[in-house]
């Protein structure tokens, strides 16, 4: 079993930036990509960005250029940083890990929401 939690969401102007961290903890053992995914009011979640375990990152079409997704594996975190924030990235902003068990199992975390406006 592995917890997620995210973290540093808020509200924030276009333009501006943010940082999201997600913090994993438990049986975090052969914990394999993370992501970010997001869910907007109306619409379906959908995917943001992804790290694998030896650091290749994938990205949305919609945030490529202006998001970043890293991880600390001492720290057991994943982050997202958030440039040039757009009214559409409106959403909140769930984590989630995968796991190389048989079956293969990922986890989520809570959630943060990222208000974009002016």
């Amino acid at each position: 079993q592995v917890q997620l939690v995210e973290s540093g969401g808020g509200l924030v102007q276009p333009g501006g930036s943010l940082t999201l961290s997600c913090a994993a903890s438990g049986s975090i053992f052969s914990m394999n990509a993370m992501c970010w995914y997001r869910q907007a009011p109306g619409k379906e979640r959908e995917f943001v960005a992804k790290i694998t375990s030896v650091g290749s990152t994938n990205y949305a079409d919609s945030v490529k250029g202006r998001f970043t997704i890293s991880r600390d594996n001492a720290k057991n975190t994943v982050y997202l940083q958030m440039n040039t924030l757009k009214p559409e990235d409106t959403a909140i902003y769930y984590c989630r890990a995968f796991q190389s068990n048989v079956p293969p199992r990922s986890y989520w975390g809570q959630g943060t929401q990222v208000t974009v406006s002016s």
